[in-house]
């Protein structure tokens, strides 16, 4: 029976998945002059890139909303006050994730990997919107990207990044490094941790392939005051949040379907 299923599901993976991709790239490449048009009127007055960001996200919710293969639900983003700067840090399960978070509709600057802000249409708006670019594996750069973090959390900017560095190779939570809880200490932040479900099976590792979930999640958890975490190190407080979100994913554990690899 999971022979058959699997046989009828594949070719229809493969029309989605190039569906999915086309219209990525068709509605990018369609909303990119406006968003360059927002950036040039707005760029004077609105030094945070607050307006661009709101744009970014709504972006993001289109291409969600002509995905058949997806339905995600928000939970929790009520706990958001969108008064306060916040350290966000997410588990990280697929190229999907990014996508998904913007559906919070709450401001805040990414900080991803370098390479991203090169792709057509998406990274350059990436990079009008100020958001901050990191290779992982040049030491300066993680300096530079904590100073570019520190500074925009100072000008009343969210800050978002994955702590686990990369995506999960096995759909289970890795370790977080330590830089994200660097950043909230120095800056004195209270943290927003927030979990992902579901993203894992929806596009495979290293593979443009996606597959039908109906059942992705962005829990948005308890934020974090910054008199909890100020006499930790933080090292203490990676293990502390990590736990916090690990929970989450297992609490309140659903079934995915796994994709065939």
């Amino acid at each position: 029976m999971n022979t058959v299923r699997n046989n009828v599901d594949r070719p229809l993976d493969y029309l989605a998945s190039c569906y999915f991709w086309f219209s990525l790239f068709f509605i990018s490449a369609l909303l990119f002059p406006l968003t360059f048009l927002t950036w040039v009127i707005t760029v004077l007055f609105d030094r945070r890139r607050f307006i661009l960001h709101k744009a970014t996200c709504s972006w993001a919710d289109l291409v969600l909303g002509i995905n058949p293969y997806w339905r995600t639900r928000v939970e929790g983003k009520e706990k958001i006050n969108p008064e306060t700067t916040y350290v966000m840090v997410s588990n990280h399960q697929s190229g999907a994730d990014i996508l998904i978070l913007f559906r919070l509709h709450r401001h805040y600057k990414w900080v991803a990997k370098q390479s991203l802000f090169y792709y057509p249409f998406i990274g350059w708006n990436m990079w009008l919107n100020g958001y901050i670019p990191i290779v992982r594996t040049r030491g300066r750069s993680k300096l530079m990207m904590m100073d570019k973090a520190a500074n925009a959390v100072r000008e009343g900017n969210s800050v978002m990044l994955f702590p686990e560095g990369t995506r999960t190779h096995d759909g289970n939570i890795q370790p977080f490094k330590t830089g994200a809880f660097r950043l909230a200490l120095d800056t004195k932040s209270p943290i927003l941790p927030i979990a992902i479900k579901g993203t894992y099976s929806a596009i495979n590792r290293n593979s443009l392939l996606i597959h039908k979930n109906y059942n992705i999640r962005l829990v948005v958890l308890d934020p974090i005051p910054y008199e909890e975490i100020a006499n930790l190190d933080p090292k203490e407080i990676a293990i502390k949040i990590h736990d916090l979100i690990r929970d989450e994913l297992q609490n309140t554990k659903t079934y995915y379907p796994m994709p065939v690899r």
